[in-house]
């Protein structure tokens, strides 16, 4: 009988699973005690006094522009033309598959008019930020590139999900992506300006699990992002979260990044796609389930189309 108790599963055994809950929980406690970095962001973040990145000049300007009463896409153009940079990439966005009509556009208030003022918007603050992802030593640096790179990946998925899924817009989409684990940079910018505080190589990637979620609710509130933008950040990586019977972006967002893991992680380690509750929502929402499966492949070069426009 005892040794039926203990080839229990925890969650045959309530008692159990709670001893081992408790003892997992105080073994995190110490673990993230001796964790400065840890330790630091948790209580400046709580005080509200972290240093959290400034939204872009260029998507400041645009979205006053765009919210200005007699706002059209001439006026708006003058303030996008400032950045010649946008500017060009506003353009070429306007003639990709996502977007593309039956002429070429090659002016920047014809982009405009094309894609809608709300979703330039969203474009022009997608294509602004990669500025945030900075750093001066050499490690930091190399980790805002590499978390810059899986967002952009993760962004330019969410948007051709979004363009094959009826209810949904290609440009929130890529920005939703984009900003999935915008709280991972405060806690990089922290650790760029004490580089003695990585003493033990796991405080970077402890602190990161810890506060991701809160941090990056904290900054998409100071930006006055859209308020679904926060499910998107705090269940990016809640594979079998079950949202309701709509889709949400949160939904796009999560699959999108279960993609961008594709022959990067242990296929062991991934959840069986089709049978998360996102995923069901998305295919029945008329997403083809072979295009959803190998859309790395199928849509590889719209894609990496918009990935090149970001970086």
């Amino acid at each position: 009988m005892q040794q039926r108790i203990l080839n229990q599963s925890p969650a045959a055994c309530p008692n159990k699973a709670k001893l081992m809950t408790e003892a997992h929980s105080q073994a995190l406690s110490a673990k993230l005690a001796k964790n400065r970095l840890y330790q630091d962001c948790f209580k400046y973040m709580q005080s509200d006094s972290l240093a959290l990145p400034t939204i872009p000049d260029v998507s400041v300007k645009i979205r006053r522009a765009i919210n200005e009463p007699n706002a059209n896409s001439n006026k708006i153009a003058r303030v996008v033309q400032i950045d010649p940079s946008i500017t060009a990439r506003l353009v070429k966005i306007s003639n990709s598959p996502l977007y593309r009509g039956r002429r070429k556009i090659e002016s920047c208030p014809e982009a405009l008019t094309r894609l809608g003022l709300k979703a330039a918007q969203d474009i022009i603050t997608a294509f602004a930020l990669k500025a945030v992802f900075n750093a001066k030593s050499p490690v930091i640096r190399r980790k805002m590139q590499e978390l810059w790179a899986h967002s952009s990946y993760v962004a330019a998925i969410s948007a051709v999900f979004a363009h094959k899924t009826p209810g949904f817009d290609p440009d929130r989409a890529m920005l939703a992506g984009l900003i999935h684990d915008i709280g991972v940079v405060p806690i990089l910018a922290y650790a760029d300006r004490q580089p003695e505080i990585l003493a033990n190589p796991t405080d970077l990637a402890e602190a990161v699990r810890e506060l991701r979620s809160p941090i990056g609710v904290q900054i998409v509130r100071k930006w006055d992002f859209p308020s679904d933008f926060e499910d998107v950040i705090i269940h990016a990586e809640n594979w079998h979260r079950d949202s309701g019977e709509t889709a949400s972006y949160s939904d796009i967002v999560m699959i999108s990044q279960l993609h961008s893991f594709i022959g990067k992680i242990d296929i062991k380690q991934m959840p069986k796609l089709d049978e998360l509750p996102a995923y069901k929502k998305l295919a029945k929402g008329n997403l083809d389930a072979d295009l959803s499966i190998n859309i790395l492949d199928q849509a590889k070069d719209e894609i990496e189309h918009i990935r090149q426009m970001l970086t």
